[in-house]
């Protein structure tokens, strides 16, 4: 698996393309990828994602598709051909849309002469609580069982791997064996605030448990010296991977 700061993967939870710019030319020698959302990509479109490539960083673009198979296989087609590293799509659509989604990826790829981007599921939002999956949501249970649930049917699919807390790490690794890479947001270093999170681990812990790669936002872009917040969590990640 890759060292530690190439499994490091920064939020740009930014509005403008200044902003990103900023970021990830401070950045981009201290972590492995930038995550583009909807905030940004709805703010400047596909073009943000030529100028992080011309900066030298890579790109999961979080766009989070869900739709009727056959629309979410046309984008991710789309999407593959904006040369992104990895993007991603909900579980909750059914095996039906992921199939789509990621043969939409492969057949794309072949036709532009672009790499494969990893296909990943998003399983439950690490904003979502017990009570909020029940009450409002209106899925009864635990929240690991339906995440790993949606973990193995991603993985049926054809997709590369989910997104998912780390408080669910060791049950989807254990479902989906070695090589299925585990994107976990919801990782809070002890300095920094919780804020939204409600299932949360620090970057040390998060590795150990079995994460692929962290994706960390405010704790590093909302730095008094985001350079040094990110060498930190690098070295809570080289600690929990005994580096």
């Amino acid at each position: 698996m890759a060292r530690a700061k190439e499994r490091l993967i920064i939020a740009l939870d930014v509005d403008t393309a200044g902003e990103a710019e900023a970021l990830v030319s401070r950045l981009q020698d201290h972590v492995g990828l930038f995550k583009v959302g909807m905030q940004l990509f709805n703010s400047e479109g596909p073009d943000i994602i030529k100028r992080i490539h011309r900066l030298g960083g890579r790109v999961f673009l979080d766009l989070k598709l869900h739709d009727i198979p056959n629309t979410v296989g046309q984008a991710a087609a789309v999407l593959t051909r904006l040369g992104v590293f990895m993007f991603n799509v909900h579980t909750a659509g059914g095996s039906e849309m992921m199939k789509k989604a990621a043969a939409g990826a492969v057949r794309a790829a072949g036709e532009a002469g672009v790499s494969l981007p990893l296909v990943i599921g998003v399983t439950v939002l690490t904003s979502i609580n017990q009570a909020i999956m029940e009450n409002e949501i209106g899925i009864p249970g635990g929240i690991q069982g339906q995440v790993v649930k949606w973990a193995r049917l991603a993985k049926e699919s054809g997709l590369n791997g989910v997104v998912a807390s780390p408080k669910e790490i060791t049950a989807i690794r254990e479902a989906c064996g070695p090589e299925f890479v585990i994107i976990t947001p919801g990782v809070r270093p002890e300095w920094a605030a919780v804020n939204d999170q409600k299932r949360v681990m620090t970057p040390k812990e998060a590795v150990k448990a079995g994460a692929s790669y962290l994706v960390v936002g405010r704790p590093i872009t909302g730095a008094a010296n985001p350079v040094e917040a990110a060498k930190m969590i690098v070295s809570e990640m080289e600690e929990g991977l005994g580096c």
